[in-house]
């Protein structure tokens, strides 16, 4: 019985000292793993945010460059039909949307969904302002009806989505 009363006196504290050094140890390994994770967030972080800032540069110029009143002074010879400039303004816009799909990877939902609505709001506007029109109009009256429907409405589909890309990108960043 004595040698197993000295026995303990010996494995107690030895078991001590083992289990605070394991609890040092795993502490510095924590320590450690969580240090690796910020820095590779870091890391992250300075490579992504230039890429990010750059998508949301590009989908700003999207929307400038499919704002009607830039549309129609790019577009708009006047050697169209109405019909044709229709035609060259959806296929331009939806060009322009094809080269810059990739950009919603580094955007948010919301703002790729207001992305979207803005350009189906400029070809709906676009279509609306088309109908009706007699088969041998010039591209100067579709101009004039997509203007004219622009002051009707007060509807500026691009600018709204201009603002909501703006203030996430200030909130963001």
């Amino acid at each position: 019985m004595n040698v197993l009363v000295e026995l303990l006196k010996l494995l107690v504290p030895a078991a001590l000292v083992l289990y605070a050094m394991y609890l040092v140890v795993k502490s510095f390994l924590d320590k450690e793993l969580q240090r690796q994770v910020v820095a590779s967030r870091d890391k992250n972080t300075e490579i992504v945010l230039p890429i990010r800032l750059q998508a949301y540069e590009r989908m700003v110029l999207f929307l400038e460059r499919i704002s009607p009143a830039n549309l129609l002074r790019r577009l708009n010879t006047g050697d169209f039909s109405a019909k044709e400039l229709q035609h060259i303004m959806v296929h331009e816009i939806r060009e322009e949307f094809g080269h810059n799909l990739s950009q919603q990877v580094y955007m948010s939902d919301n703002s790729w969904s207001v992305i979207r609505q803005a350009m189906e709001e400029v070809i709906a506007m676009i279509n609306q302002s088309a109908e009706g029109l007699p088969a041998d109009a010039r591209s100067i009256e579709l101009s004039r009806r997509i203007f004219q429907k622009i002051v009707d409405e007060n509807t500026d589909p691009t600018g709204r989505a201009l603002t909501y890309i703006k203030d996430e990108i200030r909130q963001t960043f």
